[in-house]
Protein backbone atom coordinates (compact mmCIF):
# COMPACT_ATOMS: atom_id res chain seq x y z
CA UNK A 1 0.00 0.00 0.00
CA UNK A 2 1.13 3.28 -0.61
CA UNK A 3 2.33 5.58 2.49
CA UNK A 4 2.20 9.33 2.59
CA UNK A 5 4.78 11.30 4.85
CA UNK A 6 4.78 15.03 5.82
CA UNK A 7 8.80 15.47 5.65
CA UNK A 8 9.13 19.36 5.78
CA UNK A 9 7.64 22.42 7.25
CA UNK A 10 8.67 25.80 7.18
CA UNK A 11 6.77 28.94 7.72
CA UNK A 12 6.63 33.28 7.18
CA UNK A 13 5.15 36.22 8.66
CA UNK A 14 5.39 39.96 7.77
CA UNK A 15 8.01 42.15 9.74
CA UNK A 16 5.45 44.62 10.97
CA UNK A 17 3.51 44.10 14.26
CA UNK A 18 0.30 45.42 14.92
CA UNK A 19 0.09 44.99 18.88
CA UNK A 20 -3.07 45.42 21.10
CA UNK A 21 -1.61 48.81 22.20
CA UNK A 22 -1.77 50.07 18.47
CA UNK A 23 -5.13 48.99 17.82
CA UNK A 24 -6.38 51.79 21.09
CA UNK A 25 -4.99 54.40 18.97
CA UNK A 26 -7.76 53.19 16.28
CA UNK A 27 -10.51 51.74 18.05
CA UNK A 28 -12.21 52.06 21.11
CA UNK A 29 -10.74 49.16 22.78
CA UNK A 30 -8.12 48.29 25.31
CA UNK A 31 -5.20 45.73 25.70
CA UNK A 32 -6.66 44.08 28.68
CA UNK A 33 -10.07 44.06 27.05
CA UNK A 34 -8.61 42.02 23.60
CA UNK A 35 -6.25 39.40 25.69
CA UNK A 36 -9.32 38.56 28.15
CA UNK A 37 -11.52 38.15 25.41
CA UNK A 38 -9.04 36.68 22.81
CA UNK A 39 -5.98 35.76 23.97
CA UNK A 40 -4.31 37.40 20.99
CA UNK A 41 -1.89 40.36 21.98
CA UNK A 42 -0.08 41.00 18.50
CA UNK A 43 -0.27 39.74 15.06
CA UNK A 44 1.62 40.64 12.10
CA UNK A 45 0.33 43.15 8.80
CA UNK A 46 1.55 42.39 5.49
CA UNK A 47 3.20 45.70 3.66
CA UNK A 48 0.92 47.18 1.17
CA UNK A 49 2.80 45.49 -1.85
CA UNK A 50 3.62 42.37 -0.26
CA UNK A 51 0.42 39.82 -0.97
CA UNK A 52 -0.54 36.33 -0.11
CA UNK A 53 1.89 34.86 -3.10
CA UNK A 54 4.67 36.97 -1.36
CA UNK A 55 4.23 35.14 2.06
CA UNK A 56 3.52 31.14 0.65
CA UNK A 57 7.18 31.61 -1.56
CA UNK A 58 8.76 33.23 1.69
CA UNK A 59 7.27 30.17 3.53
CA UNK A 60 8.72 27.39 1.01
CA UNK A 61 11.57 29.29 1.03
CA UNK A 62 11.84 28.45 4.80
CA UNK A 63 11.09 25.02 4.47
CA UNK A 64 13.60 24.25 2.09
CA UNK A 65 16.58 25.96 3.37
CA UNK A 66 15.34 24.26 7.41
CA UNK A 67 15.08 20.66 5.48
CA UNK A 68 17.71 21.00 2.42
CA UNK A 69 14.86 20.46 0.32
CA UNK A 70 14.49 20.86 -3.56
CA UNK A 71 10.79 21.49 -4.88
CA UNK A 72 11.61 21.16 -8.60
CA UNK A 73 10.05 17.77 -9.23
CA UNK A 74 6.71 18.87 -6.61
CA UNK A 75 4.17 17.21 -9.32
CA UNK A 76 0.81 19.07 -7.21
CA UNK A 77 0.54 22.64 -5.37
CA UNK A 78 -2.52 23.16 -2.93
CA UNK A 79 -2.82 26.53 -1.42
CA UNK A 80 -5.43 27.17 1.18
CA UNK A 81 -6.39 30.69 1.03
CA UNK A 82 -9.67 33.06 1.09
CA UNK A 83 -7.50 36.29 0.08
CA UNK A 84 -5.86 35.41 -2.75
CA UNK A 85 -3.25 37.76 -5.11
CA UNK A 86 -6.33 38.04 -7.16
CA UNK A 87 -9.66 35.87 -8.47
CA UNK A 88 -7.86 34.19 -11.03
CA UNK A 89 -4.74 33.05 -11.81
CA UNK A 90 -4.32 31.62 -8.61
CA UNK A 91 -1.63 31.56 -6.44
CA UNK A 92 -0.86 28.53 -6.82
CA UNK A 93 0.31 29.21 -10.51
CA UNK A 94 2.14 32.48 -9.30
CA UNK A 95 3.68 30.35 -6.79
CA UNK A 96 4.73 27.45 -9.53
CA UNK A 97 6.64 29.99 -11.71
CA UNK A 98 8.60 31.78 -8.91
CA UNK A 99 9.66 28.74 -7.59
CA UNK A 100 10.41 27.32 -10.88
CA UNK A 101 8.95 24.18 -10.80
CA UNK A 102 8.62 22.76 -14.24
CA UNK A 103 5.57 20.15 -14.28
CA UNK A 104 2.87 20.58 -11.72
CA UNK A 105 -0.74 20.51 -11.12
CA UNK A 106 -1.41 24.01 -9.40
CA UNK A 107 -4.77 24.95 -7.84
CA UNK A 108 -6.16 27.64 -4.97
CA UNK A 109 -8.42 25.96 -2.26
CA UNK A 110 -11.29 27.75 -1.17
CA UNK A 111 -12.35 25.95 2.54
CA UNK A 112 -11.40 29.03 4.27
CA UNK A 113 -10.28 28.35 8.24
CA UNK A 114 -10.39 24.46 7.85
CA UNK A 115 -8.51 25.30 4.42
CA UNK A 116 -4.96 23.73 5.39
CA UNK A 117 -6.83 20.15 6.94
CA UNK A 118 -8.74 19.93 3.59
CA UNK A 119 -5.34 20.69 1.46
CA UNK A 120 -3.93 17.58 3.76
CA UNK A 121 -7.00 15.35 2.75
CA UNK A 122 -6.06 16.15 -0.62
CA UNK A 123 -2.61 15.68 -0.68
CA UNK A 124 -3.03 12.80 1.35
CA UNK A 125 -5.44 11.17 -1.41
CA UNK A 126 -3.66 12.17 -4.18
CA UNK A 127 -0.65 10.45 -3.45
CA UNK A 128 -2.35 7.49 -2.10
CA UNK A 129 -3.91 6.99 -5.60
CA UNK A 130 -0.63 6.44 -7.29
CA UNK A 131 -1.09 9.60 -9.13
CA UNK A 132 1.01 11.94 -7.60
CA UNK A 133 4.70 11.51 -4.96
CA UNK A 134 5.52 15.00 -4.17
CA UNK A 135 2.68 17.70 -2.94
CA UNK A 136 3.33 21.45 -1.18
CA UNK A 137 0.42 22.12 0.88
CA UNK A 138 0.54 25.57 1.62
CA UNK A 139 -1.75 27.91 4.63
CA UNK A 140 -1.18 31.48 4.11
CA UNK A 141 -3.90 34.60 3.83
CA UNK A 142 -3.31 38.49 3.95
CA UNK A 143 -6.80 39.10 5.76
CA UNK A 144 -5.33 42.73 6.91
CA UNK A 145 -6.40 43.23 3.16
CA UNK A 146 -10.05 42.65 3.98
CA UNK A 147 -10.17 43.82 7.76
CA UNK A 148 -11.77 46.64 8.31
CA UNK A 149 -9.90 48.95 11.19
CA UNK A 150 -13.00 50.42 11.98
CA UNK A 151 -14.90 47.97 13.23
CA UNK A 152 -13.32 46.54 16.63
CA UNK A 153 -15.41 43.60 16.65
CA UNK A 154 -13.08 42.03 13.51
CA UNK A 155 -10.18 44.12 13.76
CA UNK A 156 -8.90 42.58 17.14
CA UNK A 157 -8.56 39.20 15.92
CA UNK A 158 -6.60 38.90 12.15
CA UNK A 159 -3.36 38.79 11.16
CA UNK A 160 -1.22 37.58 7.97
CA UNK A 161 1.11 34.60 7.64
CA UNK A 162 2.15 31.75 5.55
CA UNK A 163 3.30 28.20 6.58
CA UNK A 164 3.95 25.27 4.44
CA UNK A 165 4.50 21.41 4.52
CA UNK A 166 6.02 19.04 1.87
CA UNK A 167 3.95 15.89 1.57
CA UNK A 168 5.36 13.05 -0.05
CA UNK A 169 5.43 9.03 -1.02
CA UNK A 170 6.79 7.09 1.35
CA UNK A 171 6.19 3.53 1.18
CA UNK A 172 6.73 2.72 4.67
CA UNK A 173 4.83 5.05 6.31
CA UNK A 174 1.59 4.78 7.57
CA UNK A 175 0.98 8.73 8.98
CA UNK A 176 -2.30 9.64 7.91
CA UNK A 177 -4.32 7.60 10.45
CA UNK A 178 -7.86 9.16 9.60
CA UNK A 179 -9.92 12.02 8.71
CA UNK A 180 -13.73 14.03 9.43
CA UNK A 181 -14.96 16.21 6.94
CA UNK A 182 -18.41 18.23 7.06
CA UNK A 183 -20.19 21.42 6.36
CA UNK A 184 -23.26 23.01 7.24
CA UNK A 185 -24.18 25.86 4.65
CA UNK A 186 -27.40 26.68 6.48
CA UNK A 187 -24.36 29.70 8.68
CA UNK A 188 -23.11 30.75 5.37
CA UNK A 189 -24.11 34.59 6.00
CA UNK A 190 -22.12 34.11 9.04
CA UNK A 191 -18.89 34.63 8.25
CA UNK A 192 -18.43 36.44 4.58
CA UNK A 193 -17.03 38.79 2.44
CA UNK A 194 -19.01 39.57 -0.90
CA UNK A 195 -18.51 39.45 -4.21
CA UNK A 196 -20.78 38.79 -7.16
CA UNK A 197 -23.54 38.24 -5.01
CA UNK A 198 -24.48 39.24 -2.20
CA UNK A 199 -27.27 37.16 -0.31
CA UNK A 200 -26.82 33.81 0.56
CA UNK A 201 -29.85 31.84 2.09
CA UNK A 202 -32.22 34.35 1.28
CA UNK A 203 -30.66 37.14 3.49
CA UNK A 204 -29.16 40.27 1.99
CA UNK A 205 -25.93 40.73 3.14
CA UNK A 206 -23.98 43.71 3.82
CA UNK A 207 -22.33 44.61 0.59
CA UNK A 208 -18.80 45.63 1.18
CA UNK A 209 -15.22 44.18 0.15
CA UNK A 210 -14.16 43.73 3.93
CA UNK A 211 -14.63 40.46 5.73
CA UNK A 212 -18.07 40.54 8.37
CA UNK A 213 -18.62 37.88 10.78
CA UNK A 214 -21.23 37.51 13.44
CA UNK A 215 -18.79 36.05 16.18
CA UNK A 216 -21.57 35.44 17.94
CA UNK A 217 -23.30 32.63 15.66
CA UNK A 218 -19.85 30.68 14.71
CA UNK A 219 -18.85 30.68 18.27
CA UNK A 220 -21.99 28.91 18.99
CA UNK A 221 -21.70 26.60 15.80
CA UNK A 222 -17.97 25.55 16.64
CA UNK A 223 -18.64 24.84 20.87
CA UNK A 224 -21.66 22.79 19.38
CA UNK A 225 -20.14 20.87 16.53
CA UNK A 226 -16.30 20.65 16.88
CA UNK A 227 -16.24 18.49 19.80
CA UNK A 228 -18.83 15.69 18.38
CA UNK A 229 -16.87 15.58 15.24
CA UNK A 230 -13.45 15.46 16.83
CA UNK A 231 -15.30 12.00 18.81
CA UNK A 232 -16.53 10.93 15.18
CA UNK A 233 -12.95 11.35 13.84
CA UNK A 234 -11.80 9.22 16.92
CA UNK A 235 -14.50 6.68 17.05
CA UNK A 236 -13.62 5.89 13.26
CA UNK A 237 -9.80 5.19 13.50
CA UNK A 238 -10.46 3.12 16.64
CA UNK A 239 -7.94 5.79 18.76
CA UNK A 240 -8.18 7.20 22.31
CA UNK A 241 -8.07 10.82 22.97
CA UNK A 242 -4.97 9.13 24.90
CA UNK A 243 -3.16 8.32 22.62
CA UNK A 244 -3.05 12.05 20.99
CA UNK A 245 -0.12 13.95 22.08
CA UNK A 246 -1.04 17.62 20.61
CA UNK A 247 -4.39 18.99 19.51
CA UNK A 248 -3.73 21.09 17.13
CA UNK A 249 -6.85 23.64 16.51
CA UNK A 250 -7.89 26.88 14.31
CA UNK A 251 -6.20 29.14 16.26
CA UNK A 252 -9.36 31.26 15.92
CA UNK A 253 -9.90 32.69 19.71
CA UNK A 254 -8.79 31.35 22.96
CA UNK A 255 -11.88 31.19 24.40
CA UNK A 256 -13.40 29.42 21.69
CA UNK A 257 -10.23 26.76 21.97
CA UNK A 258 -10.98 26.36 25.93
CA UNK A 259 -14.47 25.03 25.58
CA UNK A 260 -13.43 22.68 23.16
CA UNK A 261 -10.86 21.11 25.03
CA UNK A 262 -13.15 21.19 28.32
CA UNK A 263 -15.57 19.49 25.72
CA UNK A 264 -13.69 16.82 24.38
CA UNK A 265 -11.67 16.29 27.99
CA UNK A 266 -7.96 17.52 26.40
CA UNK A 267 -5.62 19.51 28.93
CA UNK A 268 -4.98 22.82 27.46
CA UNK A 269 -1.59 22.23 27.72
CA UNK A 270 -1.19 19.43 25.25
CA UNK A 271 -2.91 21.79 22.93
CA UNK A 272 -0.83 24.36 20.32
CA UNK A 273 -2.37 27.56 19.25
CA UNK A 274 -0.29 30.25 17.08
CA UNK A 275 -2.91 33.49 18.45
CA UNK A 276 -0.87 34.91 20.84
CA UNK A 277 1.75 36.78 19.10
CA UNK A 278 0.00 36.25 15.22
CA UNK A 279 -3.60 36.03 15.86
CA UNK A 280 -6.08 34.49 14.07
CA UNK A 281 -4.51 33.95 10.28
CA UNK A 282 -7.32 31.84 8.78
CA UNK A 283 -5.71 29.10 6.80
CA UNK A 284 -2.37 29.95 8.10
CA UNK A 285 -3.09 29.33 12.23
CA UNK A 286 -2.82 24.92 12.01
CA UNK A 287 0.57 24.67 9.91
CA UNK A 288 1.67 27.69 12.07
CA UNK A 289 1.09 26.29 15.32
CA UNK A 290 2.25 22.97 14.06
CA UNK A 291 5.81 24.87 13.10
CA UNK A 292 6.25 27.15 16.24
CA UNK A 293 5.98 23.39 18.15
CA UNK A 294 8.60 22.21 16.01
CA UNK A 295 10.62 25.22 16.70
CA UNK A 296 10.29 25.50 20.09
CA UNK A 297 11.33 21.43 20.32
CA UNK A 298 7.42 20.64 22.10
CA UNK A 299 6.86 18.83 18.95
CA UNK A 300 9.00 15.18 18.02
CA UNK A 301 8.91 12.81 15.62
CA UNK A 302 6.48 10.11 16.61
CA UNK A 303 3.67 12.04 18.28
CA UNK A 304 0.77 11.83 17.25
CA UNK A 305 -1.14 15.48 16.32
CA UNK A 306 -4.89 15.98 15.93
CA UNK A 307 -5.38 18.98 13.44
CA UNK A 308 -8.98 19.91 13.33
CA UNK A 309 -10.21 23.93 11.15
CA UNK A 310 -13.21 25.53 11.13
CA UNK A 311 -14.79 28.19 9.83
CA UNK A 312 -16.51 30.25 7.15
CA UNK A 313 -19.06 27.73 5.20
CA UNK A 314 -19.56 26.85 7.73
CA UNK A 315 -17.29 23.98 7.14
CA UNK A 316 -14.93 21.91 9.42
CA UNK A 317 -12.33 19.44 8.59
CA UNK A 318 -10.04 17.15 11.09
CA UNK A 319 -7.13 14.78 10.36
CA UNK A 320 -5.59 12.67 13.01
CA UNK A 321 -1.61 12.28 11.76
CA UNK A 322 1.68 10.81 13.10
CA UNK A 323 4.77 13.66 13.05
CA UNK A 324 7.47 12.57 11.08
CA UNK A 325 9.43 15.32 9.63
CA UNK A 326 13.10 14.90 7.90
CA UNK A 327 16.08 15.75 10.50
CA UNK A 328 15.88 19.50 10.01
CA UNK A 329 19.87 20.59 8.28
CA UNK A 330 19.93 24.53 9.48
CA UNK A 331 18.36 25.58 12.37
CA UNK A 332 14.77 27.40 11.94
CA UNK A 333 15.24 31.76 11.52
CA UNK A 334 12.96 33.51 14.66
CA UNK A 335 9.27 34.10 13.23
Amino acid sequence: MIGTRMTAIGSYVPEKKLTNFDLEEMVETTNDWIVQRTGIHERRIARSDEFTSDLCVAAVEDLMRRYNKTVEDVDMIIVATSTPDFPYPSVASIIQNRLKIKQAGAIDLGAACAGFVYGLHTANSLIRSGLHKKVLVIGAETLSKVTDYTDRSTCILFGDAASAVLVEKDEDAEDFIGFHLGSDGSGAQHVYQTSLANKVNDVELIDTKYLVQNGREVFKWVVRKVPKSIEQLLEKTEAGLDEVDWFIPHSANLRLIEPICEKIGHPIEKTLYSLEKFGNTSAATIPLALDLGVRNGKVQNGDKALLYGFGSGLVHAGQLLKINFDEEVNTPRPL
